[in-house]
């Protein structure tokens, strides 16, 4: 199988180079500048100690060819309609498309521009960032990529077993789910919830805790998108749901969401497609909506005052 991995940063840089590493026909999609730098230097990954060279082809939107059978597509939602003219090009027939994002209203963009029957589901967890020296630097144990059919379609399933194929040869963490749309709703549960309380805090799990209403203000933050998800017909299973208690139990806890880090930093967020797509939903539903249009809010005068900077 012909894999093409839409950019070489923190993302995709490590779950495609995990594949080439593993002799996987994989070349990534990058800008110019970047080709360069891993033609001059390798695709380099750093994790807890190793450190990995890899000699990759690359391409860029203006060369890219459509001899693809599969794109991994890792991009911010802030970047989608350019992801989706770069690959435009790459999406033959019978190629199929797995996006890592966050959320779900990435899939009509997507499902517009490719057609549903081409669209996959995708989601990942992942702690790793790309350093000003092009270095991939893992700073967790843990990275695991989620993929899954979104129907029954026999290009769909033909592709998700050869990306299973594939990934077994590795050693990441890997599920091809049989239910993708459920998990990508469970995993936005969870983050919606820690992004917006996180950044609306601008503060750890564990400060806000702390807090005389902290611990009430994440359950009825947490509870409102769990009913969001029932309403949408993806109940949270029990696995999720201890999970959620674990993380707004968890006293001390030094999680953020990386969105609070993206604002420390000063740089762009996806705010509408985490926090103000639930926000819709809960109001599409006739849910109680307080919570989540403060987080909102706080979050939009933030873009407001970054673009006057930038």
């Amino acid at each position: 199988m012909k894999i093409l991995v839409l950019g070489a940063g923190g993302t995709g840089g490590y779950f495609g180079g995990r594949l080439a590493e593993s002799g996987a026909d994989v070349t990534f999609l990058v800008r110019p500048k970047r080709a360069a730098q891993i033609a001059a230097e390798g695709l380099v990954i750093e994790s807890l100690g190793e450190r990995v060279v890899l000699h990759v082809p690359t391409t860029t939107a203006e060369d890219v060819k459509s001899d693809y059978d599969l794109v991994l597509l890792s991009c911010k939602a802030y970047d989608l309609v350019s992801s989706v003219a770069a690959i435009r090009q790459a999406m033959a027939e019978r190629t199929c498309l797995v996006p890592l994002l966050n959320g779900m209203s990435h899939l009509d963009t997507l499902d517009a521009a490719f057609g549903k029957a081409r669209v996959m589901g995708g989601t990942c967890q992942i702690a790793a960032t790309l350093t000003p020296e092009g270095i991939i630097r893992s700073m967790s144990e843990t990275q695991s990529i989620l993929w899954g059919a979104r129907d029954a379609s026999p290009l769909q399933q033909e592709r998700a077993q050869q990306l299973a194929d594939a990934y077994a040869k590795t050693a990441v963490s890997w599920t091809k789910s049989e239910n993708i749309i459920h998990d990508m709703w469970e995993k936005l549960v969870f983050l919606s919830t820690l992004a917006g309380m996180t950044c609306l805090m601008r503060g750890t799990i564990g400060d806000i805790l702390a807090t005389e209403n902290g611990q009430a203000l994440l359950r009825r933050y947490l509870d409102t998108a769990i009913q969001i998800a029932r309403r949408e017909g993806y109940a949270p299973r029990e696995k999720s749901m201890a999970r959620y208690e674990a993380v707004i139990n968890s006293v001390g806890s030094p999680i953020t969401a990386s969105m609070l880090r993206d604002i420390q930093a000063g740089n762009e967020v996806e705010a509408n497609h985490i926090v103000g797509y639930m926000l819709g939903k809960a109001r599409q539903h006739g849910i109680d909506d307080t919570l989540m249009a403060v987080a909102f809010t706080h979050l939009q005068t933030y873009q407001n005052g970054r673009a006057r900077t930038v």
